[in-house]
């Protein structure tokens, strides 16, 4: 199969070239057939001479996932691919259309250890790492499927993004790097339960990216029965982190907030979460739990979510609820993936 080609640089692939002895300029011509034309095969590489053609087919590769389902919302505003991996490993992305653009929220692992009970994708634990090629094929191969553009990447499918953060880092800089998805690192969204050592080690990286922190609840007791992980690591260690990622990076934090119907969603929840966060400059982005048949948990009503809302934001924080997309089709975290095993 030879070298893997695809995720590399263009400064990489330029010195994979000329140590083979052919010119410099043709891998930008490579570059630029994979990352802004979505040509996957040597042989519609027309404009390389047919010798190269045929050596790069016999000592490199490029491997773009199998799409093996695909699903949209009724309203088209969400479309979930489900792919196979090179090794048979089965991983989700979903593409969510913005007024603003497209979205992409891509996985990072096949599998997660967190034990988030509302997640599907963590029920049989962590199977392995996504390569940061791999990563990057989620999202053409959505480019290539649905041919869109991407204005926006989120880190917040399956896995948890810090538990496999070289990989992680190398994607976001591939999706910044200009010469492949050029998409502004403000832009690119990193979602963490919250592992507070790796916040500390992502601060000092100063990339000008969102940090979003699943928070789930108001304390520890709470959030140990939602987050089985968060055991590791007190809430209020959690809330200094977030801090001092804020006033060493000036970037807001986004806590992430699934709202469960006699879980963490009363009004008394909503006043130790705000005395809680105190002072953080700080968005908070209010998630109604998304059951399914597999996970027996329940959002609560409309009038229940506002309150929860208005306590917050009298209490001087910022607070939205998520506008819901892709319910019908299972969008959520793993919910694809676990049906498709299930019928099969």
């Amino acid at each position: 199969m030879g070298l893997d080609i695809w995720g590399k640089s263009l400064k990489e692939l330029e010195e994979y070239i000329t140590l083979n002895n052919f010119p410099k300029f043709r891998a930008k011509q490579i570059h630029d057939y994979l990352y802004h034309r979505c040509i996957f095969t040597f042989d519609e590489m027309k404009q390389l001479p047919k010798n190269m053609r045929e050596w790069l087919k016999e000592n490199a590769s490029i491997y773009i996932p199998e799409v093996i389902n695909s699903i949209q919302s009724n309203d088209g505003n969400t479309t979930k691919i489900l792919f196979k991996l090179k090794d048979g490993s089965l991983a989700e992305t979903v593409c969510m259309h913005h007024k603003y653009g497209n979205s992409i929220c891509v996985s990072t692992q096949i599998g997660c250890a967190m034990g988030c009970i509302f997640c599907a994708s963590t029920r049989n634990g962590l199977e392995r790492n996504l390569t940061f090629g791999e990563m990057l094929s989620q999202v053409y191969a959505f480019k290539k499927l649905k041919n869109i553009s991407v204005h926006s990447i989120v880190l917040m499918g399956a896995g948890e993004p810090l538990t496999n953060y070289e990989n992680c880092l190398k994607f976001i800089k591939l999706c910044n790097d200009s010469s492949i998805l050029n998409i502004s690192y403000r832009n690119i969204t990193l979602s963490t339960c919250g592992i507070v050592p790796q916040i500390y080690r992502l601060e000092k990286e100063n990339l000008p990216i969102t940090l979003a922190i699943s928070l789930h609840a108001p304390n520890d007791k709470i959030r140990n029965e939602i987050l089985p992980s968060s055991k590791h690591f007190k809430i209020e260690d959690v809330i200094r982190a977030s801090k001092h990622y804020f006033e060493n990076t000036g970037r807001r934090i986004t806590f992430e907030y699934i709202l469960i119907k006699g879980i963490n969603a009363a009004p008394k929840h909503a006043v130790e979460l705000a005395k809680l966060i105190g002072n953080l400059n700080c968005h908070i982005n209010l998630i109604p739990v998304n059951g399914t048949e597999h996970i027996q948990l329940f959002a609560p009503s409309k009038k229940e979510i506002f309150e929860f809302q208005q306590i917050l934001e009298k209490m001087g924080k910022s607070a939205t609820v998520r506008r819901q997309m892709g319910n019908e089709i299972q969008a959520a975290c793993g919910q694809l993936k676990r049906r498709y095993l299930e019928n099969r």
